[in-house]
């Protein structure tokens, strides 16, 4: 009888576990379970370096534990950014001159449409990498009162009431309605007191009064954490009454203790090393890391997070602050619905058609409608007569492409310039004038693609010869060659052809241009990724690679008539 009782409990306990967890594996891995309880058993079958590594942006997998890689860093100011075809919305201070909740609201849900399909499409391709997650690094809500912070136009203005109401309503649109599962994290930033100018905001030491942080620095931060229930805060480079703001007694003291913040806080990229190379705060990177993670921010954009196991040696942290931090970061990701099956996660079903949509285009179109100020109308000439007889367009951004798409954007796939629109809006009958009028700034040019029948190959065809490669070294042979008639390519899946890989590629363009008469040509280049242009074998633009697409521009003499070799090397990097 004994033995039949054993048998029988065991069994008991068994069926008990199954019930709970049909898929069997760790507790962890069983969405019935809440997510704190979740947190904490995942967290506790971690060691600790597993536990540091998971606090940089670049977070490892742990294949032990079916955990996969994930990087934090995403961007959707008005679309989202630097993943593809995506919609493209007014810049946060254009769409702040409408003063409408609801639009506002409705862009944002338009913007985590888009970034659910496009996360679920990286998922099906196995693709973790940078811009490819749900945790978004937006919206910017700090006042805008300096304007020479070059960063002005991602915010929402000056008006704290302002912007506080319109961040409110992006966090809204991009975390979802759904009581369990984040739709994605939105990010307030930059906390705080953070407006200044650009070349010291790495330095600077913001001192303002009790009022003037209460009043004008904090409010919007307080509506997006406290009514908009924002997941994420990044803190910002500069100090803040004598303390980085990544180490800021404010991030206790106030986001948390005083509004009860639960969820992460990100660094600004490479803040904490601010610490000892700019401020001198700390003496160095372990010291830094430390002082960053006991003052609560959980997650570094940076390097000096990779010095935590040497801080806990020096005794500058112990275990339990990385436990905290971990917990933060980990709660973020499940509710995110990232360890759980897509068909339990609503929005997992958002199907990859949403981007660039007729609708999405639509009220893109209704918010740049609705966020044109018209100063003063002179002799009524708006709106134009269609059947009027000339009409001049005069400036560098009247047939500009970069002007329409601002920063932190994405590609859109129809875009309209203002001389394009003009000329769609007026009768075909109509005399219009276009003249860039001047540069778009001083050694800065609007540089068009180079028309193909300037470029000719080696062997006397038209175009540039293309060796692609697939390892942006470009050692060994080229994956296949080609003729290329123009330069100018934006690959939506990220590669030229299915069988390179998408994050280490390269391409050799090979070509001679043939200048069309003598004079000054500036010679350049726009892309996010490393490349080298070289003329007639010298190297004159070299452009490493940032997170960005970046325009670069050499000053060449040319003669009329005569041809010189160019060479472009493209080299592809992981983000």
């Amino acid at each position: 009888m004994k033995r039949i009782a054993l048998s029988l409990l065991f069994f008991g306990l068994l069926f008990h576990l199954k019930a709970q967890n049909p898929s069997g594996g760790f507790p962890f891995q069983n969405p019935s379970l809440p997510i704190e309880e979740r947190v904490n058993d995942l967290v506790s079958r971690m060691t600790l370096q597993e536990k540091a590594d998971q606090l940089l942006y670049t977070a490892p997998a742990i294949p032990r534990l079916n955990v996969p890689e994930y990087n934090w860093w995403n961007e959707a100011l008005h679309g989202v950014a630097r993943a593809g075809y995506a919609t493209v919305f007014p810049q946060s201070i254009t769409i702040a001159n409408t003063w409408d909740e609801t639009l506002m609201l409705n862009v944002a849900n338009a913007i985590s449409d888009e970034a659910r399909a496009k996360y679920h499409e990286f998922q099906r391709r196995g693709k973790r990498g940078i811009y490819q997650g749900l945790t978004f690094w937006s919206p910017n809500i700090n006042i805008f009162r300096d304007p020479r912070w070059g960063r002005g136009h991602e915010t929402y203005g000056e008006d704290p009431y302002l912007t506080g109401r319109m961040g409110m309503q992006f966090v809204k649109g991009l975390q979802g309605d759904d009581p369990k599962y984040l739709k994605t994290v939105a990010t307030a930033k930059h906390y705080a007191v953070h407006s200044g100018p650009e070349s010291t905001r790495h330095s600077f030491n913001a001192i303002v009064s009790e009022s003037d942080l209460r009043e004008t620095y904090l409010p919007a931060f307080r509506t997006l954490i406290v009514d908009g229930g924002a997941w994420s805060v990044m803190g910002a480079y500069n100090q803040y009454k004598g303390f980085p703001c990544t180490a800021n007694p404010i991030l206790y003291g106030i986001l948390r203790n005083e509004w009860g913040f639960k969820g992460y806080i990100v660094s600004d990229c490479w803040a904490v090393s601010d610490y000892w190379q700019f401020q001198k705060y700390t003496k160095d990177a372990a010291e830094a890391a430390a002082l960053a993670v006991k003052a609560g921010t959980d997650l570094e954009c940076g390097v000096d997070y990779k010095q935590l196991m040497a801080a806990i040696e020096r005794g500058l942290l112990k275990e339990s602050d990385i436990d905290v931090a971990v917990k933060r970061v980990f709660t973020a990701r499940f509710k995110l619905g990232m360890f759980d099956p897509d068909n339990m996660v609503p929005y997992a079903q958002i199907p990859f058609f949403v981007n660039c949509s007729d609708y999405n285009n639509g009220l893109s179109r209704l918010a740049a409608q609705k966020s044109i100020v018209l100063l003063k109308n002179s002799d009524n000439l708006l709106p134009l007569d269609k059947n009027i007889k000339s009409v001049a367009v005069i400036g560098p951004n009247a047939d500009n492409f970069e002007s329409l798409i601002g920063n932190y954007n994405g590609i859109p796939k129809d875009p309209v310039t203002v001389l394009e629109g003009i000329k769609g809006k007026l009768s075909p009958d109509t005399r219009i004038i276009y003249a860039e009028g001047s540069d778009l700034a001083e050694g800065v040019h609007n540089l068009t693609v180079i028309p193909s029948r300037y470029l000719q190959t080696s062997d006397g065809h038209q175009g540039a010869v293309g060796e692609y490669y697939n390892n942006r070294e470009m050692n060994g042979d080229p994956l296949f060659t080609r003729i290329d008639d123009q330069i100018n390519f934006y690959w939506e899946n990220l590669v030229p052809r299915a069988d390179m890989p998408d994050d280490d590629f390269g391409i050799k363009w090979t070509t001679w241009l043939t200048a069309p008469e003598s004079g000054t040509f500036y010679i350049g280049g726009w892309g996010s990724s490393g490349y080298e242009i070289k003329l007639d074998g010298k190297s004159i633009i070299k452009y490493r690679g940032e997170h960005h697409a970046f325009h670069t521009e050499y000053a060449a003499e040319l003669s009329a008539g005569q041809k010189y070799k160019i060479e472009i090397f493209y080299k592809n990097y992981a983000r």
